[in-house]
């Protein structure tokens, strides 16, 4: 999305780029001012709640000016690039008390309305809220306690002797509730941004330094013995590091703590004999029908699950609270947990039951080879119904997993490891793992998440079970 502010010159809006997120951090700029770009251009890659998205630019021009450095945190809607469309040289900044000429105020007022397209999902739907008048504009006469106290936010000396009480501090929604999650008084923050807006820095700022003096009310006629103020309280960073609590990391804890305290878990565990389907996995591997296409036991593991639905459709639901009603899904969207450098996050692979078992090894390797180069697109991780964890690569033998926001079951599958096992009246060693199936109680009564876990265990204990359940 943009916006006018010279004849020639346009501003890029950082676009919603994950239906309905609020805020998104610059990762990193593919451009700098003097640049010339081109419709199309790929200038910035930014990371939301969800993903890694590359921004491309819609016009050409020469880059005027980025409005935010690397590692930033800007909020939908915000202007982050300045182009000159006319494809001339950067004028001199013009001077800040310059009034915005009418033909430009008309200029942004017909700008077109409704959402504009960007490289996924759609930029910020237009209302018919005002804009924030500009520096210079003409703005409503303000009542002297209102002038006093905002000369004194803007950094022009003390509200004289007007007293105005029980100030709400000036912070945008975002910050609000930074500062409510870090558990920080607005009250208490030294505002930086402009007219005295609390940034996210001041409110990390107050975070480290909690005790810091407060300004003085007044100047007493005669000094007073001053009480000793508070240690305050100092964090050994040769002992400690600090780590800001932002994108993909933000959004998984959001969605744990509210799946873990919403749907009430109930999880099973069962350990298999998986050597057969381990022998099968080999076989395949040699099986022209899968060359070139990667061949583990999740794939084997994930079609298991998959026909375990088939046999009780009840588990594929989710739980509607607002219209109390338990919506059952006809269609299998398989989520995958994976870790990434920038932390877990689960795409899904669409309508995984109707896909032929090359098919589906080809969609695993494509999600997994996605997610390590970090490319994961938002839409790739919406819409799942059930999910596969594999903890077991980490060389652990299960765990009991939390519940992805929306879906009814989570299977975990534990490392496949050779123990002593009884076949056949004889212990042998054999290819043994874990299984741990958890489910919202909500919607899976005890009998279904058993049956849907026992199935899932003869099928990896007999993989012919495949063809005749299937």
């Amino acid at each position: 999305m943009t916006t006018m502010t010279e004849a020639s010159v346009r501003e890029f809006k950082m676009p919603d780029v994950g239906e309905g997120l609020t805020e998104a951090e610059i990762l990193k700029w593919y451009v700098q001012p003097g640049d010339t770009v081109t419709d199309g251009q790929v200038v910035c890659e930014v990371e939301t709640a969800k993903a890694a998205v590359e921004l491309p630019i819609p016009y050409d021009g020469v880059v005027r000016e980025l409005r935010f450095p690397e590692g930033t945190t800007v909020d939908v809607g915000t202007a982050i690039i300045a182009v000159d469309v006319a494809g001339g040289a950067a004028p001199a900044a013009a001077p800040a008390d310059v009034p915005e000429a009418p033909a430009q105020a008309a200029e942004e007022e017909t700008e077109p309305q409704g959402r504009q397209p960007v490289l996924v999902g759609y930029g910020v739907a237009q209302t018919s809220t005002k804009r924030r008048p500009r520096k210079g504009a003409d703005v409503p006469r303000q009542e002297p306690a209102a002038q006093a106290l905002q000369s004194e936010l803007n950094g022009h000396g003390p509200a004289a002797a007007v007293e105005v009480a029980a100030t709400r501090p000036l912070a945008k929604p975002p910050v609000r509730k930074l500062a409510k999650d870090l558990g920080v008084d607005l009250a208490t923050v030294t505002p930086t941004g402009p007219d005295g807006i609390i940034t996210r820095e001041d409110v990390h700022a107050a975070v480290a330094a909690p005790a810091a003096e407060p300004v003085p009310q007044a100047a007493p006629a005669a000094p007073a013995a001053a009480s000793a103020p508070a240690a305050p309280v100092t964090f050994d960073t040769g002992r400690e590091t600090r780590i800001p609590v932002k994108g993909v990391r933000k959004a998984t804890a959001a969605a744990m703590v509210g799946s873990a305290f919403t749907a009430p878990h109930v999880t099973e565990f069962v350990t298999v004999d998986v050597t057969r389907t381990m022998k099968l996995v080999e076989e395949l591997k040699a099986d022209k029908e899968f060359a070139g296409l990667r061949v583990n036991p999740l794939l084997l593991i994930s079609k298991a699950l998959l026909v375990a639905i088939k046999r009780n459709p009840d588990v594929n639901a989710s739980w509607d609270e607002a219209n109390q009603e338990i919506v059952q899904k006809h269609y299998v969207n398989l989520g995958i947990a994976a870790a990434t450098p920038r932390g877990l996050i689960v795409p899904n692979i669409k309508d995984a039951h109707a896909r032929t078992l090359p098919q589906l090894a080809e969609a695993l390797g494509e999600l997994v080879s996605t997610a390590r180069e970090g490319k994961t697109t938002p839409a790739a991780m919406q819409g799942g119904t059930v999910t596969i964890t594999n903890v077991g690569v980490f060389g652990v033998d299960t765990g009991t997993p939390i519940l992805n926001p929306g879906e009814s079951a989570i299977l975990a599958v534990g490392a496949i490891k050779l123990q002593p096992w009884v076949h056949k009246g004889k212990v042998k060693p054999r290819q043994v793992t874990t299984l741990a199936l958890s489910f919202d109680h909500r919607l899976v009564d005890g009998e279904l998440g058993s049956k849907v876990l026992a199935d899932v265990a003869a099928i990896l204990e007999q993989p012919k079970r495949l063809i005749t359940w299937a």
